[in-house]
């Protein structure tokens, strides 16, 4: 009995450790400087869209996760692009779970752990391009995990049919 018990507590046990992060791809575009700004009469337009990919490194427990950020801002006036910033920040991680909780982990935890860093690039990165910085409001992964896995279910073609 004791036996079983260490075997399903060791199938239940999470081991995660970020071994790495990194700027996989980083851009910043300002087409319009500094005119841009001199002609700036209201608060831009912000849009941001975010993105999380994941993938198996090796053989070994090792994944990525990367964060795709895409951050837009458009003159409300003339609707031209003032910025668009681009970045892919990247964790290198080791994971050691069951199975069920592999991806809810990549897609929801390394995720959270790894936009701090990510949101402070951006705000530096568009605050030395002469703009004031732009503080990006914290994201819900679980949200963005529980659309993507509603979105999968609505593309898997129905059995029986």
């Amino acid at each position: 009995m004791t036996e079983n018990t260490t075997n399903q507590n060791e199938e239940q046990t999470v081991t995660l450790q970020i071994n790495a992060q990194y700027i996989k791809d980083l851009s910043l575009e300002a087409p319009a400087m500094p005119q841009a700004l001199l002609s700036l009469s209201q608060p831009p337009e912000i849009k941001i869209s975010v993105d999380v990919k994941t993938a198996k490194a090796d053989e070994q427990n090792h994944y990525t996760v990367d964060l795709e950020f895409k951050v837009e801002a458009i003159k409300s006036e003339d609707k031209k692009t003032l910025f668009l910033c681009e970045l892919v920040y990247g964790g290198l991680v080791t994971l050691k779970a069951p199975q069920q909780h592999i991806n809810p982990l990549l897609l929801i935890e390394i995720p959270h752990l790894l936009f701090p860093y990510a949101r402070a690039l951006i705000a530096n990165l568009i605050r030395e391009a002469g703009f004031p910085a732009l503080q990006i409001n914290p994201i819900d992964f679980a949200a963005l995990y529980r659309a993507r896995m509603a979105q999968q279910q609505t593309n898997q073609p129905k059995t029986g049919e």
